[in-house]
């Protein structure tokens, strides 16, 4: 499994080389975004590690180009704790965000987790009632009207998608979306289901993500 490294302090670096290389992870490193880049474009890499607080193009920036580039397996790595900063940098693309200072051994089972989210993702097309998610283009419909999404509200359509008409608890649907709960205190799940469900509820369309009150959410029709 190879990782890329993205971080401008060269002892963060040093750390997780050391400290990935015994888990199995093959790690490249880069101090910069413009660094990361350039070793995209001559390689290819199953997983990211990206400092949010990069010089020169910041790490949101970078995390943007990466999923335009249609790479995926994003953690973010950043001193910002507050649900403000963790959802900008989950709306720039990351498929997961650890604060620093952490701790190695959860960074390595992030890290494990969003390789297996990766694999076993189905290419197959996730149809229900009139909401259609096509993995391999990563394009969303409601019926004939294309869906502009961005990276985790295609996450969270997806998994919804692939377990229809199920009562999802809260932390099922942030274990699978984020690979980890962000507390009973934040409220990301609902910001982005209130995303999805303004993006394809439009024009009279029936709710299909439901509230299951005290519980989490299912998607169903009412």
């Amino acid at each position: 499994m190879r990782v890329l490294v993205i971080d401008d302090q060269a002892a963060i670096r040093s750390l997780l080389a050391r400290a990935l290389g015994p888990s199995g992870f093959e790690v490249v490193l880069a101090a910069s975004a413009e660094e990361a880049l350039t070793a995209v474009e001559g390689d290819s890499f199953d997983l990211y590690v990206v400092d949010q607080m990069l010089p020169g193009m910041s790490g949101l920036a970078l995390v943007k180009e990466l999923r335009r580039r249609g790479q995926r397996g994003i953690l973010m790595l950043t001193a910002k704790d507050a649900v403000a900063d963790r959802v900008l940098g989950l709306e720039a693309g990351a498929d997961d965000y650890l604060g620093k200072p952490f701790a190695i051994e959860e960074l390595v089972a992030r890290l494990q987790a969003l390789s297996r989210r990766t694999e076993d993702e189905s290419a197959a097309t996730l149809v229900y009632e009139d909401l259609v998610f096509d993995p391999a283009t990563m394009q969303a419909r409601r019926g004939s009207r294309l869906l502009d999404l961005s990276p985790t509200e295609r996450n969270l359509l997806a998994f919804f998608l692939r377990h229809p008409r199920q009562a999802l608890s809260r932390a099922q649907i942030l274990e699978a979306v984020w690979s980890y709960d962000f507390g009973g205190e934040d409220n990301v799940l609902e910001v982005y289901v209130g995303y999805l469900r303004r993006k394809t509820e439009q024009d009279g369309e029936e709710r299909l993500i439901q509230t299951v009150r005290g519980y989490g959410y299912a998607l169903r029709r009412s």
